[in-house]
């Protein structure tokens, strides 16, 4: 998939171990083609639920 550099902004994380395998394991059971689109979602997600 190639990036819009106009409408994307690119950002670099650090997380826990613990985390990563809990997106993991998000992205497998929901079937996303990619931890970046399973971060995106739970990412939203989150967002919508601290309305």
């Amino acid at each position: 998939m190639a990036i819009n550099k106009e409408t994307t902004t690119q950002k670099l994380i650090a997380m826990p171990k613990s985390l990563a395998e809990k997106v993991s394991e998000y992205r497998y059971d929901n079937r996303l083609p990619s931890e970046a689109e399973a971060i995106r979602r739970l990412i939203q997600i989150g967002l919508e639920a601290s309305k």
